[in-house]
């Protein structure tokens, strides 16, 4: 490992070259920044990644001829560039990126990460998102590492030996933060609602947002819950204190919260630095479904842009317009639902912003499927829990018209009858 400025290390970055780029948080901004800067340099350099917290600035069309972003998820910094098709985005679920990397598919010529400073044995941490950045490091022809006293040290699958860097740049940024977000009455009305169907000794499945924190907020008087999720944030540490949290009852890495990134307040990477209860692994292991059965009760709880009325799950798209991706979703959903006693779990508001429902007579035009109606069990919304495992198609509808918002009922009604007939005979 030879540590260079950020400057001389995005030089053995050639035109042609695939570049990725470490994840959410682990984002590194110096490097990020130094490659950008050589763009009069460079010519059709792809930039492949999950989201990513801070700039993109890449994706500016100014660069268009230098950088063409490829993106495995698609976060707010390159969705507009996604829109206007200056950006591409890769359908895939989550457990199959490593795949992707491993098979070649998506060859890695230089890698970008940033890594906790080495301990006594030459060792680093991935820290933060060990997620699909272990494959890439692994699969790279050059690793180029930002070194961080920030970034924690975590145990699990992302350690990387200095031998393994080409170039380090010392840096000492903090992390970006989640900042705190005040629950609406409907979000912690769906926290509950879901926090009803969690049995004790569950494993859970949840992600960063306003609903997952709302569901935390919601379990403190559950007993023996697990955490095996691909992603966390703050509000498993009040769980942990309280004892809520214990992962007593899960069969794999029983006593550990297992997970792939972290994306929260200082607080939540205080916590899981050199924490042994915390396993950071690859994701292509944490989003197995042939894993993540094997723990007893696992309840998998994700959200949704829209949800029609046969039960079909639109979480990527807003029609035709990509907003965010393919994900882990369907990966845990299916997981949960062959877990003994597993629940996956659609949660959702039942209006957006504007008012309009969210539980529809038929999706968007363009828009994605994520879920199938075949693998969908559990719809919660702030009014209420629609169960559609094992019904036809008559009864999802008249079960989902029950939690969709008042003021939307007649229309769906009507539109129910419209396509079944029979619905209200």
């Amino acid at each position: 490992m030879k540590y260079v400025t950020a400057e001389e290390a995005v030089a053995i970055i050639k035109s042609g070259d695939r570049v990725f780029i470490h994840s959410v948080a682990a984002a590194p901004q110096q490097l990020i920044k130094a490659m950008t800067a050589r763009a009069p340099d460079l010519r059709s350099v792809e930039v492949v990644h999950l989201h990513t917290e801070g700039e993109a600035p890449y994706v500016r069309p100014e660069y268009a001829r230098s950088f063409r972003t490829n993106c495995l998820f698609i976060g707010p910094n390159v969705r507009k560039a996604v829109a206007t098709g200056e950006a591409d985005y890769i359908p895939v679920f989550l457990s199959e990126v490593p795949a992707l990397f491993y098979k070649k598919i998506l060859q890695v010529n230089v890698a970008l990460i940033q890594v906790s400073p080495p301990d006594r044995h030459g060792f680093c941490s991935l820290g933060v998102s060990v997620d699909v950045s272990r494959a890439a490091v692994h699969v790279a022809d050059q690793v180029v590492a930002q070194i961080n006293p920030h970034m924690p040290r975590t145990h699990g699958d992302g350690l990387i030996h200095i031998s393994k860097i080409d170039y380090a740049v010392e840096v000492s940024d903090p992390l970006p933060e989640l900042g705190a977000h005040q629950l609406t009455e409907a979000e912690i009305a769906i926290g509950q609602n879901c926090a009803n169907l969690v049995e004790n000794g569950a494993t859970l499945q949840t992600g960063i947002g306003a609903i997952p924190t709302a569901v935390l907020a919601a379990l403190g008087q559950h007993k023996d819950l697990g955490l095996h999720s691909e992603m966390f944030s703050d509000g498993v540490i009040d769980l942990v204190e309280k004892g809520v949290l214990n992962g007593e009852k899960k069969r794999i890495h029983p006593g550990k919260i297992v997970g792939s990134f972290v994306m929260g307040s200082r607080r939540l990477y205080d916590f899981i630095d050199d924490n042994p209860t915390i396993a950071m692994l690859d994701m292509a292991y944490v989003n197995d479904t042939a894993v993540i059965r094997r723990n007893p009760k696992v309840t998998a709880i994700n959200s949704a842009i829209e949800v029609d009325l046969t039960g079909q799950v639109c979480a990527d798209s807003i029609g035709t317009s990509l907003y965010s991706g393919v994900g882990g979703q369907m990966d845990f959903i299916r997981g949960a639902s062959l877990s003994v006693g597993g629940k996956p779990i659609i949660a959702l508001p039942s209006v957006t912003s504007k008012g309009e429902s969210r539980i529809v007579p038929i999706l968007k035009p363009g828009a994605g499927v994520v879920t199938t109606r075949a693998h969908v069990h559990y719809v919660v919304t702030e009014h209420g829990v629609a169960n559609l495992y094992g019904r036809n198609l008559r009864q999802r509808a008249k079960a989902l018209i029950s939690i969709a918002h008042p003021a939307h009922r007649e229309t769906l009604e009507r539109e129910a009858f419209a396509r079944f007939q029979m619905l209200y005979d």
